[in-house]
């Protein structure tokens, strides 16, 4: 049995802490940088190889296949071997992938090379949440996630643009090469911090974690399944189909594609940090940690989606604006949901709390792509998926602001 308790935690609990954060968030980067490589290719990679929208869903979706599940198998291994190798291993792998990505021959080899980067990638936020939560107090959480999730919106805005700018000099093969053998070089400083790090001192941390039923028998679980799983549905929405739409249906060229879908990203990964920082001086300040991270994950689901609306409603112009307002909520949700987990699980079942979320959030990234490519082909246009984007934004908010009492440590029963 679980109940939620009140603990004032210590200041950092390791001298690791700051590098930690920042290889972390340097990591997850290049894991977005990687993971959004396939939607910035995808006008191309759509001409070449003939493919039809329901196609591209399905390459975007079999990334999911392996990633979604594999989030269980990663968090196991998080405590059993140690979240620092595990996301080493992660990471060459789906580097890996993503080199041998600029030598596929068709749809079969993709969806292939797709699977592979999602089980390579599944390594991520088990490991990052359990290293977090280990090595830093709830009240700082909201600065160190807000750079973490400017990784993962950085990451995007620097695959579109570069990304972009390669495949207009280059094609969409020598992308894929670069990034992967680049990538493989963040593996050096990491494996340097694994050795010097200590084993994390919390007493929860010592304990073996609860178990899975304890964590689904909690009402905050599953708020926080529904917010997540919201949020990643609006967020993989804008990831797998923007560059298509931009290209599609707003004319842009590649090239205005790439710089304004960067922008966008950038924009994600600025709120991110912005609103991270600004949370975490709230509370300092006197406010509540409940308050502060459920008012910043409802407000920018809400706000999103009407972002979404305006998106597809308004003319050029406004379209444009929606849609980096859009971007900038998407990081303000992160910098505050990944705080909200971390609190609730504690040390000692941050890995195992976010394998079940993630893996069960992550459900929206084979969803999201194929009900987009249906809505797409069968209505001539990306309008109705715009609007079903909306309405799961704001069934999120519910998730964030009804459904989870109160953001505070679990204690775990022995």
């Amino acid at each position: 049995m679980a109940v939620a308790e009140s603990v004032v935690l210590a200041p950092p609990r390791s001298a690791i802490a700051s590098r930690l954060v920042l290889l972390l968030a340097i990591g997850l980067f290049i894991n977005y940088v990687d993971r959004g490589n396939l939607a910035t290719a995808s006008p191309l990679i759509k001409d070449e190889l003939h493919l039809s929208n329901v196609q591209l869903g399905l390459l975007t979706s079999a990334f999911f296949w392996t990633y979604t599940p594999a989030q269980l198998l990663s968090s196991w291994l998080a405590e059993k071997v140690g979240p620092f190798r595990v996301l080493a291993a992660g990471f060459a792998l789906w580097s890996i992938a993503t080199i041998l990505t600029g030598f596929a021959g068709g749809f079969a080899s993709l969806i292939v090379l797709r699977i592979f980067l999602g089980l390579g990638e599944s390594a991520g936020f088990p490991c990052s949440s359990k290293l977090l939560a280990d090595h830093l107090p709830p009240h700082q959480l909201g600065t160190a996630n807000g750079f973490i999730v400017a990784g993962v919106a950085l990451g995007p805005a620097f695959g579109t643009l570069v990304g972009g700018l390669l495949m207009a000099s280059y094609g969409w093969r020598a992308m894929f090469l670069v990034f992967g053998t680049v990538a493989l070089i963040w593996l050096w400083p990491w494996l340097s911090v694994t050795r010097s790090a200590p084993r994390a001192v919390d007493t929860q941390a010592a304990q073996p974690p609860p178990a899975y039923s304890a964590i689904l028998s909690l009402r905050e679980m599953w708020g926080c399944l529904l917010g997540h799983f919201s949020l990643n549905y609006f967020l993989y929405f804008v990831l797998s189909w923007l560059p298509l739409y931009l290209v599609k249906e707003r004319g842009f060229s590649i090239a205005e594609m790439a710089q304004f879908g960067a922008l966008i990203y950038a924009l994600h990964g600025i709120s991110s940090i912005t609103i991270g920082w600004l949370s975490d001086r709230w509370v300092a300040a006197g406010g509540s940690i409940t308050g502060v991270r459920k008012a910043v994950a409802v407000a920018s689901h809400l706000v999103g989606a009407v972002a979404l609306v305006v998106t597809v409603l308004g003319g050029p112009v406004v379209s444009m604006a929606a849609l980096l307002v859009a971007g900038a909520c998407l990081g303000a949700c992160g910098s505050s949901f990944w705080a909200i987990t971390q609190t609730l699980a504690g040390p000692r079942a941050a890995a195992r709390w976010v394998g079940v979320q993630n893996g069960v959030a992550n459900f929206a990234g084979i969803v999201a792509p194929l009900i987009t490519g249906v809505i797409a082909d069968r209505t001539g246009s990306f309008t109705g998926a715009f609007f079903f984007a909306a309405a799961v934004a704001v069934i999120g908010a519910a998730g964030w602001g009804l459904v989870i009492r109160r953001v505070e440590p679990v204690r775990w029963s022995a």
